[in-house]
């Protein structure tokens, strides 16, 4: 588990927080589905369980200053990257105390302050705004990173292909990062793809590009610090594709049936958060007892959020007119949208 870069390993503390991390959302994840299954949240809900080690392990990899910008499967990132469980929770209950007022839903999370910058449903649309934002801030010689994830099913689309052109011609401090879970909704990435390996797809933009096992928190982490000393040293982008897989379907109303029972078995049989679980045992960093303390206070938390989310108001029918259209924050129009978040 020792991280083998220019960095100092991995402390027992930061292990023990990314194990944390990942069962927070594999639980927040399980209980969404279970009070959607109730009727208590409503749209569509795109799930995270399987894919932990991603988020957990690049958000572990940035600074605070930097954004995270994701896609429509987004509570995973939104809760490592520092949102709280009882503001997303809310939010998919569509209540006033949620994320975005409730008006958002599970496709549209967003924290400023934390540095999530959404949740975006359109497939690839985030991508030209991650790279836009990234130029602003080398334009304003900001040490900040956007790191941009997507899924395997929008490298095919124009968006990817011109945001990495965009990104290279301008070295801006972006991140591309692509979860692939080898399907695009329900069809098979050698179905949608002509180009399986999605490093592959970078060798156009002279962008350097590293593929990781997603399914291992410690790997990815390691591969976003060598990607982040890259970009942040003002060397350009960089591109990383995390090799995962999604345990359950594509949203709650997915049937499955385009993928068989064997496959299945064998990639929740990596489960990262079981795998991290054991090797922290092996390497005496956790015990059986401290395992159990830490899934019973998830849980507790978990259920609190629900407390939260069932006790708080609907928006006020007048919500229905607000935040329609930004307010004016500058006189300057190149001043203030980029602005760093306050503490």
């Amino acid at each position: 588990m020792a991280v083998a870069t220019t960095h100092k390993p991995l402390t027992k503390a930061q292990l023990l927080h990314m194990l944390r991390q990942m069962l927070l959302i594999r639980e927040f994840e399980d209980k969404t589905a279970e009070w959607y299954a109730r009727g208590r949240i409503a749209g569509f809900v795109h799930l995270y369980n399987g894919q932990e080690a991603c988020a957990v392990g690049v958000v572990a990899a940035l600074e605070p200053q930097d954004i995270l910008m994701s896609h429509y499967r987004d509570h995973g990132h939104a809760l490592a990257k520092g949102a709280g469980t009882k503001e997303a929770m809310a939010e998919l209950f569509g209540k006033e105390t949620g994320l975005v007022k409730g008006k958002g839903g599970s496709m549209h999370f967003f924290d400023y302050q934390a540095g999530h910058w959404g949740g975006y449903a359109i497939v690839g649309g985030h991508l030209p705004l991650a790279v836009g934002v990234a130029f602003a801030y080398k334009y304003k010689k900001e040490s900040r990173i956007v790191a941009v994830v997507m899924g395997d099913g929008t490298t095919p689309n124009g968006y990817f292909h011109e945001s990495l052109n965009f990104a290279k011609l301008w070295e801006a401090p972006v991140i591309f990062i692509v979860e692939n879970n080898l399907y695009g909704m329900g069809t098979a990435l050698a179905v949608h793809s002509a180009v399986v390996e999605m490093t592959d797809k970078v060798c156009a933009y002279d962008i350097p590009a590293e593929r990781v096992d997603g399914m291992d928190v410690v790997a990815v982490y390691e591969a976003t610090r060598r990607a982040v000393e890259h970009v942040r040293d003002g060397k350009g982008p960089y591109f990383l594709e995390l090799s995962t897989y999604r345990f359950r379907g594509h949203s709650m109303a997915d049937p499955q049936r385009y993928r068989d029972k064997e496959e299945v078995a064998e990639w929740t049989h990596r489960d990262p958060i079981l795998h991290m679980r054991q090797k922290l045992m092996e390497e005496g960093l956790l015990t059986e007892k401290a395992a159990k303390k830490m899934e019973d206070d998830v849980k507790r938390e978990i259920e609190e959020a629900v407390r939260f989310a069932e006790a708080s108001p609907a928006p006020p029918l007048e919500a229905l007119t607000e935040d329609i259209y930004a307010s004016p924050v500058s006189a300057n129009p190149e001043a203030a949208i980029i602005s760093t978040p306050s503490a």
